[in-house]
């Protein structure tokens, strides 16, 4: 069975190293200066050309509140009136971008992300969602993903019913720990009843799919109070959940100053999160997908495993990988063919940007030979847990074992220790080398040696 995981505490301390998640390859990490508008506007050209459907990322910046823990391009205020200048630049955006595209791509997918999108009023999400369907081509008839990220403490039936209107068809519900005294250590006071009542009113409204987003290793946490947090989350059967590894990087998101360190889970302690996590989540029905993600067996997700379909980008694990990812507002990430760029991460110099007529395009980078096949490799490995070597060698015209003959000591490595089973036309990642997926990817990243390690989080 694809669920299959085998917690082997050894394995786990040998291979829990810092690493990327790979929502892409190569990594934002290599994105560079020399990119820039003209590239992406060569790579739109290409789109049109080939019809591709689109996926569209809308980032929102803003919140109302601080979370200690948040690593995200964010905006924390109180005055909703700072909403309408950025609204007028991100429409600004959306014409400038679409009027590069075909107007039939079809959009079948769609996210709006954050901050907290509902952050925006009611008469903002109209006014925002008007503008992308006259300009994108937006699916009416409720067959796209059409998802947006939720703060309970920012919705209520109204925000939900609205949100069904305009189209949206899933949520992802930010939770983190439903224990107060967590909650008062990262400043996010969340009841479970507000949680409890914005997923109901997502079921009556006949939203598709429900995700749940946790964390471990948060201060004050422990394996008895996540569990009891956990067991919660069950009850209110979401159709997906995100478990996520808190990294503490005070160094680098200045929020996360706020939290006493001395207050956080010891690394054993984080692992007994973890593993009471996978078991109480496998005994109530759900598949590991893998990379922090669970799913029910009748998910998309799950489906597209089991199928060898599924696929993994900025947004995540998707089912529309094949989609040209168009990012719009602040920080936001588009994968364009073998084109991947990222607006500018600062408010003020994106609205100026724009407000010149110009696009806020700031970084990124074209994929190269190399690069297009490692990200295939990443890609399968990540999301199937097996690699046929055969597919990559015809896609890429190369000798596998001949390319990268230099990796197979550190394979074989793996292979002896149990993570992966090493053949002569494949590599499967075994049960007990699925929760750490990330440290085999690693060894096909050319980029890694040459990183600080620092910038990213550890596999468990």
């Amino acid at each position: 069975m694809l669920d299959a995981i085998r917690w082997d505490t050894d394995l786990i301390r040998r291979y829990d190293l810092a690493g990327p998640r790979y929502t892409s390859y190569p990594t934002a990490v290599q994105f560079n200066s020399q990119v820039g508008t003209f590239d992406l506007f060569h790579a739109l050209r290409d789109s049109r050309k080939a019809q591709r459907p689109l996926s569209l990322y809308v980032h929102v910046p803003f919140c109302a509140n601080i979370c200690y823990y948040c690593a995200c391009n964010k905006v924390i205020t109180k005055d909703r009136g700072r909403a309408q200048p950025y609204l007028q630049r991100l429409e600004q955006e959306i014409q400038l971008i679409a009027c590069h595209l075909e107007p039939t791509q079809k959009v079948e997918q769609l996210h709006f992300g954050g901050g907290t999108p509902t952050f925006l009023s009611h008469d903002e999400l109209r006014q925002l969602m008007a503008h992308l369907r006259k300009h994108f081509n937006l699916l009416d008839d409720d067959s796209g993903d059409y998802g947006i990220e939720i703060d309970p403490r920012e919705a209520d039936w109204s925000t939900m019913g609205l949100l069904r209107e305009l189209g949206f068809n899933r949520v992802s519900i930010g939770l983190q720990d439903l224990d107060p005294a967590v909650q008062r250590a990262v400043n996010r006071l969340q009841s479970l009843e507000e949680t409890r009542a914005v997923i109901d009113a997502a079921r009556t409204l006949q939203f598709r799919s429900i995700n749940i987003d946790l964390i471990y290793g948060l201060p004050k946490q422990t394996p008895e109070n996540f569990a009891r947090t956990v067991d919660e989350v069950i009850s209110l059967q979401p159709d997906r959940l995100s478990v996520f590894n808190y990294a503490h990087l005070p160094e680098r998101f200045m929020p996360q100053r706020r939290i006493n360190s001395h207050e956080l889970p010891s690394p054993a302690q984080k692992l007994e999160m973890l593993q009471r996590t996978i078991e109480q989540l496998t005994a109530a029905g759900y598949r590991y997908i893998g990379m922090d993600h669970f799913a029910l067996p009748d998910d998309e997700l799950a489906i597209a495993q089991e199928e060898q379909t599924l696929q993994r980008n900025f947004q995540g694990y998707t089912t529309h990988g094949h989609c040209d990812l168009i990012g719009l507002g602040v920080s936001a990430i588009s994968q364009i063919g073998d084109l991947y760029c990222q607006n500018n991460s600062d408010l003020n110099q994106y609205q100026n940007t724009l407000a010149a007529a110009q696009l806020a395009t700031s970084r990124g980078l074209v994929c190269n030979a190399d690069d297009r096949l490692r990200r295939a490799v990443i890609q399968q490995l990540i999301c199937n847990f097996s690699l046929e070597f055969a597919e990559i060698e015809q896609a890429f015209n190369i000798d596998f074992q001949g390319y990268f003959g230099a990796l197979w000591p550190q394979l074989q490595g793996m292979a002896n220790d149990g993570l992966i089973s090493l053949e002569r036309e494949r590599i499967e990642v075994l049960p007990a080398g699925r929760l750490l997926v990330r440290s085999v990817c690693m060894v096909f990243d050319a980029y890694l040696e040459q990183q600080n390690r620092q910038r990213f989080s550890r596999v468990i």
